[in-house]
């Protein structure tokens, strides 16, 4: 290392070797310090250093008489080691931990290894959390806590893990008290007003079927957007359902509230893809031919598909009871959703699922967008010439689509408090978006055949166009 002009890494590395007897009869307690680096517990040491605790078990599973414990502490501060992409988090004092027993790789231990953290008193703002360095978790490798519980204390914080490897304690950025309760608050009556303007937009949709005269494709248009705000609907009133009978009720009611939320936020997300696929088939593929029951059959997509995936993560037990809780680990909310053990049904049938709805419907926006200005430049269409009616219906479009849902991807690990605000208040406000798009857009322009969205230039290609 010296001779390639690594010297950073002796500033930042100190190690400790033990020989150890395999028919060792109790337990090795090791401390350490960013430091003074790894050394053997000195029982006068009161909290000033970490401790290491390597429990017999795992000695007894090793062939050799003799194996080999070596306990490294590394300075990452002076290394260009472990630093996950897009990290948020700090690592407690730059230090990280790893530990070796033998050649081969130890895990599933029941009498886990424990590492006490030593560190003053916490701030407010965050939250510890136990981890250890993955080096296959995306390209460059990452932090993961499977495996590793973490008791956070005054003094310190103990993390106890079921295996060996390099170990840090991670402090995440968390809501105090206040600022999840007041979140609370501002999502419950939100959702309060987004159902009251959701029944509106349904009955003015309802409205304009039967007062006016459509061709069928504006009627399937109204059709899909009626459906998409019975879906708003439905979710807010789950969620309301969700946050005031969640904490009093049977676990196995619990789990079927939980599978109904779901299941409604699927929904939602559903008819989110139904509406883009909708633009895009009008404006790109300017299909003219006829579907017979098409609304009929984007129903059965739109309320059915999500059956199938709430009754597969139903089947393998993935609803229950899931605490929102704040930095101090007090519960501010008892949930009937997914559990914390099956978070990967989450990412996979929402984050996941959402992300792929996102792309296509932004890119659909885009093309929309780019051929509804070009037709404003053209003069082609007379009624929507001014800039303040193009904005509101790209904004119009652009809320429809669920946009709003995307700023969730920016509130992981709760990185900014204001984001969190941002995220609450625009989905709470969707139904309302909505509902005025529509009114704008439609009402009085009703009984006209030209200048709105739902007609791009007849003599164009035979092209038609959707709200």
């Amino acid at each position: 290392l010296l001779q390639s002009g690594q010297q950073s890494w002796l500033a930042g590395l100190r190690t400790l070797l033990l020989n150890v007897s395999r028919a060792v009869t109790h337990d090795i307690l090791i401390t350490f310090s960013p430091t003074a680096g790894p050394s053997r517990l000195n029982t006068t040491e009161k909290g000033k250093a970490g401790k290491i605790h390597l429990p017999r078990e795992i000695f007894r599973s090793l062939s050799s008489q003799k194996v080999r414990v070596v306990v490294t502490v590394l300075n990452i501060q002076q290394l260009d080691m472990f630093k996950e992409v897009n990290q948020t988090a700090q690592v407690l004092d730059n230090t990280v931990v790893g530990i070796t027993v033998g050649e081969k790789s130890i895990s599933g231990l029941q009498d886990p290894v424990q590492l006490t953290f030593a560190h003053r008193e916490l701030p407010q703002n965050v939250t510890p959390q136990c981890v250890f360095w993955d080096p296959s978790k995306g390209q460059a490798g990452g932090w993961r806590s499977s495996g590793c519980v973490t008791q956070p204390g005054d003094k310190g914080t103990v993390c106890s893990c079921d295996h060996l490897t390099f170990f840090t304690l991670l402090l995440n950025p968390a809501l105090d008290g206040s600022t999840a309760k007041s979140v609370m608050a501002v999502a419950t009556a939100g959702c309060g007003v987004a159902m009251a303007f959701s029944i509106f937009t349904m009955a003015f949709c309802i409205y304009l079927r039967c007062r006016f005269r459509f061709e069928e494709t504006v009627r399937i248009n109204l059709g899909l957007h009626m459906n998409l705000v019975g879906s708003l609907f439905l979710l807010n009133l789950a969620f309301l359902l969700n946050s005031g009978l969640s904490g009093r009720t049977h676990p196995r009611i619990c789990r079927v509230l939980g599978g109904l939320t779901h299941y409604c936020l699927l929904c939602c997300f559903t008819w989110m893809a139904l509406e883009g696929c909708q633009l895009y088939l009008l404006f790109v593929k300017v299909l003219g031919i006829y579907i017979p029951r098409y609304l009929g059959k984007l129903c059965l997509v739109g309320w059915g598909f999500p059956v199938l995936v709430v009754g597969v993560a139903g089947a393998i037990g993935s609803y229950g009871g899931y605490n929102i809780q704040t930095r101090d680990h007090q519960v501010i909310a008892h949930l009937c959703w997914i559990t914390s053990k099956y978070l990967l049904v989450h990412y996979i049938t929402n984050c996941g699922y959402f992300g792929l709805i996102f792309l296509f419907n932004m890119a659909v926006f885009g093309v929309v967008t780019q051929k509804s200005c070009s037709l404003q430049g053209t003069g082609a269409v007379q009624g929507y010439r001014k800039p303040w009616k193009v904005a509101l219906v790209a904004a119009g479009l652009f809320c429809l689509l669920g946009a709003t849902w995307a700023l969730g991807f920016l509130t992981y690990g709760i990185s900014s408090t204001a984001v969190l605000y941002l995220f609450t208040i625009l989905n709470s406000l969707q139904g309302i978006f909505i509902f005025i798009w529509l009114v704008i857009l439609y009402y009085p322009k009703a009984k006209e055949t030209t200048g709105s969205l739902s007609y791009i230039i007849r003599h164009d290609k035979n092209t038609t166009a959707s709200q």
